[in-house]
């Protein structure tokens, strides 16, 4: 099974890469893999309208949006897990 998580960010943004280092550390202790996808907010008006000073943002494909500034990878992996499991 592979889960689809996109990160919200833009060239340049050193939280961005911590966030995209945090998902694939906690990527490698999951059962299950991660399609991880990089979104350039820059290149969408409305993306940076929505985003804009709110990135990093993972979204996982089941609709939940984590603010990826403060979280840590164990809340990060249960968030994944619980998605994965459909709750």
């Amino acid at each position: 099974m592979t889960r689809k998580v996109i990160l919200y960010g833009k060239p340049g943004c050193h939280l961005c890469e911590q966030a995209l280092a945090l998902l694939e550390q906690v990527s490698r202790s999951l059962p299950f893999a991660l399609d991880i996808q990089e979104v350039d907010i820059t290149t969408d008006p409305k993306l940076e309208e929505e985003y804009g000073e709110a990135i990093p943002v993972i979204a996982i494909e089941d609709g939940l949006s984590l603010s990826a500034m403060f979280i840590k990878p164990n809340l990060l992996r249960d968030a994944l897990e619980a998605a994965a499991a459909g709750r």
